[in-house]
């Protein structure tokens, strides 16, 4: 979890009181956060003479972007504590009516296609203002924005630079600015070359440098404000003087432009002559239909079952009593009119982490109070726990598999395409595999579709212990599947490899037999099917496999009807060529699914 620091006596006195250290932890053990730290008694640094002031340590969970800075930690225990009540955010455009512009390059789509922002107009900054204004961002930055990956922000003194603006993607010799910091002008390549050794912005360089266009941010004059998500410019350097922000916030992430940019108004706008109001800004992208007015700060209407809470927190409250507890946590809630069963509710802008009725419930818990709940032994909810079907199928066929002296293997669900079709000897015909957009490497490009490629590479690295080699998997592999909901599904298979000094054919058809007799498959011969429900091999020409030593595995089901359920054999030269075998290997792979 992010540990946020904020100033101890800052923070009490926007709290309206002092706590002992004590009294502190506790009331955040009750809203759900964690005091790590009380420097109050601790040695603390000395800068020009001047002693650190005491700060608390305060851990924040993962999901809570809008308490990543002193002004969202005091606002949302204000609020629990019941001094205030949720603000008001609201867009409020500028008295001349002049509202600011940023102009989208269909360009940018090859680098960071989205982008938002916002004006905070009229803010007053101090030091601590400030200070807490630019950690917000760099706290943002590390964790929603994933080291500025996916949304990194810039933040310009409006006074300094003039709308219109515009969002562009350029090659980086066409960019030319001075660096924040900086009295020399650089342009993009000079700027990745400056930089590359900086110990806090090297690590961003990765983003864009190997592309050929960088996104820029130019005002109506065309100074440069910012080269996302790397720096800003001198130019537009904001202050503790400044009074007007201009904040422009890029992405590659659709969603997660507009929560970084929401929360960051949401929680400096309190600082505005007139609080809690934001000035929009009209973003001009119709390339990809993208145009609109930022930021939103309308907040999003949801329903809640007074039923479901009740049954998941143990308690039998009133849909109104419901109620008190969510506004407690920030919210407006109300019984709805049409089913006494229901809550509507208006969560804040600033609550991104709320997605589903069940985070509504646990705000419910934490403002009446864990510690309050009553203490019942499970009920309904305690159960004993079974495996799944297949899983269950799964340890029985890999504990036989084990006693009959063969050693299971684990390796990596994801393989090269070679390793998967080619070194098979199988044609890939656009429809099986599931691709990887973006691999790394080579050696991870799809999702297996059969067990064999992990098996000889563990056979193939393994040279150097003693024949024969003698080794099973029981795992998944995936497939495309258009008729699934998520277009794709998974498949469990078991496979064997036999790796000597002969080829092994009888040994694996050996366990194969062991198999079918585990899991009450009688054996028939080829074309006499003697029992309703059984197995039988007849020979095939799969290239994989030496010719006229390789079957196909038939099984006849329950429903009546006969499928192929799997194939072993001896393995082609080439297949051991190209995984660099130099013995003979028999392989087994069939389709445990069938048998449940």
């Amino acid at each position: 979890m992010p540990t946020v620091t904020v100033d101890k006596a800052g923070l009490y006195e926007a709290l309206g009181r002092e706590y002992t250290t004590k009294e502190f932890d506790e009331l955040c053990f009750e809203f759900g956060i964690e005091l790590d730290e009380d420097t109050t008694d601790l040695p603390r640094p000395t800068v020009m003479g001047v002693q650190e002031p005491p700060q608390l340590k305060i851990e924040i969970p993962a999901n809570r972007y809008d308490m990543l800075c002193h002004e969202g930690i005091a606002l949302m225990l204000n609020i629990f504590n019941g001094k205030t009540t949720l603000p008001n955010y609201r867009v409020v455009a500028p008295a001349d009516g002049d509202v600011q512009t940023i102009t989208v390059d269909p360009e940018t789509t090859k680098i960071r296609p989205y982008v938002s922002g916002a004006v905070l107009r009229n803010i007053k900054f101090t030091q601590a203002r400030y200070d807490s204004f630019i950690a917000l961002q760099d706290k943002l930055h590390q964790n929603l924005c994933r080291q500025r990956t996916l949304v990194s922000m810039g933040t310009h003194d409006l006074d300094k630079v003039k709308g219109p603006f515009t969002y562009e993607a350029l090659s980086p010799e066409k960019i030319k600015f001075v660096p924040l910091n900086q009295t020399k002008e650089l342009d993009g390549h000079e700027l990745m070359e400056f930089y590359e050794g900086d110990r806090n912005l090297g690590k961003f360089l990765h983003i864009i440098k190997d592309s050929p266009v960088y996104p820029v941010v130019f005002d109506s004059n065309r100074t440069v404000c910012s080269l996302p998500p790397i720096i800003n410019s001198e130019k537009s350097k904001i202050s503790v003087e400044t009074r007007n922000v201009f904040i422009e916030v890029t992405a590659t992430d659709k969603t997660k432009v507009e929560i970084v940019t929401s929360i960051l108004v949401a929680m400096f706008s309190m600082y505005c002559d007139e609080p809690f109001t934001v000035e929009p800004i009209k973003i001009v992208s119709p390339h990809n239909g993208e145009s609109r007015v930022v930021p939103n700060m309308t907040p999003r209407p949801m329903t809640a079952e007074v039923s479901y809470i009740n049954s998941c927190v143990g308690l039998a409250l009133a849909p109104q009593e419901i109620c008190t507890l969510l506004i407690k946590m920030g919210y407006t809630a109300k019984p709805s009119a049409s089913d006494p069963d229901i809550l509507d509710v208006e969560v804040p802008v600033n609550r991104a982490d709320v997605f589903h009725q069940c985070d509504i419930m646990e705000d419910v818990a934490i403002a009446y109070g864990f510690n309050n709940l009553k203490q019942t032994f499970p009920g309904k909810s305690g159960t004993v726990a079974k495996p799944l079907p297949i899983n269950k199928l799964s340890d029985i066929v890999r504990e036989e598999a084990a006693m009959s002296g063969w050693t299971e293997v684990m390796p990596l669900i994801l393989c090269s395409h070679d390793e998967n079709f080619g070194w098979l000897n199988r044609k890939d015909d656009g429809t099986t595999a599931i691709r990887l957009a973006n691999p790394k490497t080579a050696e991870y490009q799809i999702v297996r579709t059969s067990l064999l490629p992990g098996i000889l590479k563990t056979i193939r690295e393994n040279k150097k212990h003693a024949l024969p080699l003698k080794v099973f998997e029981c795992s998944d592999v995936a497939f495309k599947d258009p008729t699934a909901e998520r277009k794709c599904r998974n498949e469990r298979h078991f496979a064997a490899a036999w790796c000597g000094k002969t080829s092994g054919f009888e040994v694996v058809h050996g366990l194969l037999d062991r198999l079918m007799l585990i899991l009450s498959q009688g054996l028939t011969e080829a074309g006499k099917i003697e029992q309703d429900i059984g197995y039988w091999i007849e020979e095939t020409s799969e290239e994989t496999y030496f010719p006229g030593r390789a079957a196909n595995i038939w099984a006849r089901t329950k429903d009546g009807k006969s499928s192929v359920i799997g194939s072993f054999g001896i393995l082609h030269p080439t297949v051991l060529a190209n995984f660099e075998i130099v013995y003979p290997v028999s392989t087994l792979e069939l389709n445990l699914e069938t048998f449940l």
